[in-house]
């Protein structure tokens, strides 16, 4: 029950992430939870093999190049779902970062 509970608070989050950026299209909530699903996936499985290959610039921007890697996972989702659309990589950035903030507000609430 609180695996469902999270995953509807993060298609909220993502929805309302969506919502407020005008570069980012989320055609419905359902879309919303399927796209919950792909980042979840992606961030288990590609995220940690970028981040094991992106070591040394990851150490020379003092981490912040884990930003650009969470707003990659945020674009091959978007190529990946057809009613997701995000216009450029900055939207992607914003978009990760948005969306980790809601997540955050909405995990610590549950908890």
């Amino acid at each position: 029950m609180n695996f469902i509970i999270k995953l509807i608070l993060s298609a909220f989050s993502v929805f309302l992430t969506a919502y407020l950026l005008p570069g980012v299209k989320v055609e419905s909530f359902w879309v919303a939870i399927v796209i919950t699903i792909v980042l979840a996936l992606l961030n288990t499985f590609l995220k940690p093999l970028l981040i094991i290959l992106t070591i040394p610039a990851t150490i020379l921007t003092l981490g912040l190049f884990l930003f650009v890697i969470n707003a990659f996972m945020v674009w091959i989702a978007s190529k990946i779902i057809a009613d997701f659309h995000i216009n450029n990589f900055w939207w992607a950035l914003a978009f990760s970062i948005v969306l980790s903030v809601f997540t955050a507000f909405f995990e610590n609430t549950i908890n």
